[in-house]
């Protein structure tokens, strides 16, 4: 297998996995919709780096031991369930902290559970913050990483080096197919801030958040 005849299946792939619903489509879509473009940016690049330490973790087999440890597999899945959970309680707090503010002509904009104003570096560290730690607390992309890259590495390619290049390929592909998404949900931004509509969509997201770590917190290998 040549590397350069694999790439058409491998982009396939990858847009195919970047479409697919989870807990970085639910934090980009809600963090697009309340602060739009510019504040989904950083949740993105958290993603995305988070990824790819996960494919240089595959590469020098330190994946595979995590996939196959008992306890680091548990450590992880706790971890990643328990964050999930409290980005969904938070996001559930946003939507009880604004009741009562549907004739306040927007004043509920700004009103973030534990945010500080938009804009500032700390919001955009928060916001990367979450964006790597879903990455990385997810058991199941160590065990992804493990199963996808070697398709597509031929048996005369160094494997370390090829992963570390198809990882690049695969973050570059997301992070432009995750930027067009936030940039179009971002052009409804206003109508997602009025605040009846904030409301639902915390209370909608917070949902989708806490099953979301349910879901990791039940699921086995």
């Amino acid at each position: 297998m040549d590397l350069s005849s694999s790439l058409p299946a491998f982009v396939l792939a990858v847009v195919l996995i970047s479409a697919s619903p989870g807990p970085a489509m639910a934090l980009i879509l809600r963090r697009a919709a309340l602060r739009g473009f510019s504040g989904a940016v950083p949740t993105v690049l958290g993603l995305e780096v988070g990824l790819y330490l996960w494919a240089l973790l595959a590469a020098a087999g330190l994946a595979a031991l995590v996939a196959a440890s008992e306890v680091a597999f548990l450590v992880l899945r706790v971890v990643g369930a328990a964050f999930l959970l409290y980005l969904g309680i938070k996001t559930w707090r946003s939507a009880w902290r604004s009741r009562g503010t549907d004739g306040a002509d927007g004043a509920a904009e700004e009103i973030t559970a534990g945010e500080p104003k938009r804009g500032s570096a700390l919001t955009w560290w928060r916001a990367f913050g979450e964006g790597s730690v879903v990455m990385l607390a997810n058991p199941k992309a160590a065990a992804f990483m493990i199963a996808f890259y070697p398709q597509f590495v031929p048996a005369d390619r160094p494997l370390f080096a090829t992963t570390a290049l198809l990882a690049v390929l695969q973050v570059a592909i997301e992070t432009v197919l995750y930027l067009a998404l936030a940039a179009a949900v971002g052009r409804a931004g206003a109508w997602f801030r009025r605040p009846v509509i904030r409301r639902r969509l915390d209370a909608v997201s917070g949902t989708v958040l806490v099953a979301l770590g349910l879901r990791v917190a039940a699921e086995s290998r």
